[in-house]
This record gives C-alpha cells, structure tokens and sequence, in this order.
C-alpha cells in the first residue's frame, strides 16, 4: 500500500507514537466514488481521493476493480492504525448500477448487517450504514455523477465479506444487527483506542433498551456482572448492558434516553470506588480501593491497625478477609452503601432512581440498596 495521507497524524500515548487510521465509512465512500468513476468513464482510478469530515484528506488505493454489463466494482482496504479494532485489513467493497430512478440509491450486501430491532439510527430492515457514512457514500457519487455528466440514477451498494464473521466479534448481535457489522464512522478517521467509540456504542445500546420497552435499565461493567445477574437472578444477558468502566456516563445516557429507574450491578473491586464518588471506575483515574475500604472500616469502628492492614491489600477480597476475621465486615458494607448512595444522590439528584447491588465472587451479593431490593422482591 501506497502512502494514503494518514502516516503524518498520530497521537502520542504513555510514551508511544500510535497511527491513525480511517473507518469503514471513509473506505465504503472511496471503494463507491472509485467504482462510480469505473462505471461512468470505463477507467478504474489507481488511488482515489477522499475528504473526511475530521478534514483530513486522503488518496486510498483502489483494489479489485470490475467492469461489466451495467455495473462496476472496486474495493478499498481498511486501515485502523494503531487501534485494535477487529475490521482492520478487511476489504470494502462497493458495486454501483445504473438505476431508472433519479438519484443515488444506497443499499448494504454481503456482510453489511441488517437492522432487526428498534432504537438504531436506521429503520427495522435497512442496511446497518450510519447516517455519516451514509451521506459520504452519496456526496462522493454525486461528486462522480455531476462530474462525468450521468444520465440514469445510480445504485451503490456495499460488502464487507469478512463481516459475516466479524460480527460475532461485535457488539451488533446484542443491538439486533444481524448478518454482518456495521458501516461507522462519524469523522472518517480512527483515533487509536478512542474511548469515545466505546461511549458511543454504550449510549446506543441505552437507547434501544428504551426503544425495546424495558422499564428498568440493567447496567453492569462486564461479564463477571452479566455472570452474576444469570447466576443469582436469571437475568439474561440482552436485557443487561455492559458499560465498562463509564458508570457516570452510563447514567447520563439512561437520563437522556427517558429512564426513570436504573439497577447498577458490580464487583467489590469496581463499585467501592463509588463510595468516593468516582463515576469512571478504570485504574488510570484513580486505583483507590484501599483507602476507601479503609474510610468506610473506621466508619464502622476499626482501629488504626485494621485500617493499616487494609491499606497494605492489593486486592478488595483479601480487605473483605480481613475484614471478616475482625467482624467488621457487615458494619463496613453498610458504610459503603450509605456513602455509595450518597455519592450517586449527590451527582444526579431526583433525575433517575438508582439501585446499587455489590457483589464478589460469582454469587456473594455484599451490598443491595433498599430500591435494589425492592426491585428484585418484584422482579427485575
């Protein structure tokens, strides 16, 4: 591959030079404007140009080219960067026909999934392309079609073969996407391990529990929650959405999107770090479980020696040992769940009504606030 203009923009990160990239988008807009040109004119461009609306421009090699009766193809090679995003290397291709409607048609094939499920930017059965892919693909023809004077309308339509496969490796089957991945991308390029993406995907996520009916949002930070909720409350896995580490944004979303109740489920580990009112739970803002579990052990009457001990733990199971040994345990729990309580009251006030339960292990449930335990006497 020839330099594509994406080589000089890089961030530096603990220390490393990570590359950018560009998304499936950008790819699906170059491969349709290469096979529009193919099409229109009988020449495949060798490169083609395209403009991102980060405003970075590129020049994307053009692979695979095919001309036949009515139809071209050409396809375009996606490059992540230094993002360890599983779509990196696939090939996106795009066929464009000539269509007896006016306009430019835009249609997603082999790999591209389809919508089964409401709460996504596009209807139940289209093709699961973005809204800003979507308007690339057709400004990039239209650029073609004013350009070398089209006389029919013109249909595009994208595959991504490996996506068939990749999918699994996606959160679309949990959305409701099936049949392949989607078409993304909302600047054209790939900044390496954006935490945005991942908010993003958690905040659509949000919206379609809302859009399905779910009263009740069921938030959790990963598997060892989901576990939890199937072990000890038979709560299957698509009513749950995993947040990772973004509790507070979670928690926005769920406001945004029209939830008025909310169950908050984690791990010791993570959710003591609640009780000093942390809302993003990852180690790099702050790994302060030792001493909020020591805080909260004072509160219920340790000496300065449990406290120490506490404060020399690596691990929030080996606190709970301690802790247990010097039956302070029950009290210390109840500490964390009135300054949890008070920490989430404090950030989102009346807007939505949280319950919290606290768990280790696969089925040891620690804390359950009053609402939590409301909830699950009713039924989650």
């Amino acid at each position: 591959m020839g330099k594509t203009g994406i080589e000089k923009h890089f961030i530096e990160k603990d220390g490393k030079c990570l590359r950018f990239g560009y998304t499936t988008g950008t790819c699906a807009a170059a491969a349709a404007k290469a096979a529009a040109i193919l099409l229109l004119s009988g020449t495949a461009p060798e490169t083609i140009p395209i403009h991102t609306p980060k405003g970075i421009d590129l020049d994307l090699s053009v692979l695979e080219p095919v001309r036949g009766d009515g139809f071209a193809s050409c396809a375009i090679r996606k490059d992540a960067g230094d993002d360890p995003d599983v779509t990196d290397g696939v090939l996106v291709y795009a066929k464009v026909t000539f269509s007896d409607k006016p306009g430019i048609a835009i249609d997603g094939g082999l790999g591209v999934g389809r919508v089964t499920k409401p709460g996504l930017k596009q209807a139940i059965g289209e093709a699961a392309i973005n809204p800003v892919p979507r308007e690339m693909i057709r400004h990039a023809v239209e650029e073609v079609a004013d350009e070398l004077n089209a006389l029919k309308g013109l249909s595009v339509v994208i595959s991504i073969p490996e996506g068939v496969a990749l999918a699994e490796k996606t959160f679309n089957p949990r959305l409701g996407i099936e049949g392949g991945i989607s078409i993304l991308g909302t600047s054209g390029i790939v900044e390496p391990m954006s935490e945005d993406a991942l908010v993003d995907s958690i905040v659509l996520e949000i919206k379609q529990r809302k859009a399905l009916g779910d009263m009740r949002l069921i938030l959790t930070p990963g598997n060892y929650g989901a576990d939890f909720l199937a072990e000890r409350y038979h709560i299957p896995d698509e009513r749950i959405v995993k947040c990772s580490n973004y509790i507070g944004k979670a928690i926005e979303a769920a406001i945004e999107a029209g939830f008025s109740d909310a169950l908050l489920v984690g791990h010791i580990g993570k959710f003591v770090k609640l009780s000093g009112g942390m809302m993003n739970t990852h180690s790099k803002e702050g790994d302060c479980r030792a001493e909020l579990m020591a805080a909260a052990a004072l509160r219920a009457g340790a000496d300065a020696d449990t406290a120490r001990s506490l404060l020399d733990c690596v691990t929030t199971d080996e606190m709970l040992r301690i802790l247990e040994e010097k039956e302070l345990l029950s009290a210390t729990l109840d500490a964390l769940k009135t300054r949890i309580e008070f920490s989430l009251s404090g950030r989102f006030k009346d807007a939505i009504k949280l319950g919290v339960i606290v768990f280790t292990g696969k089925s040891r449930e620690l804390i359950k606030t009053e609402t939590a335990k409301a909830w699950t006497e009713e039924g989650i």
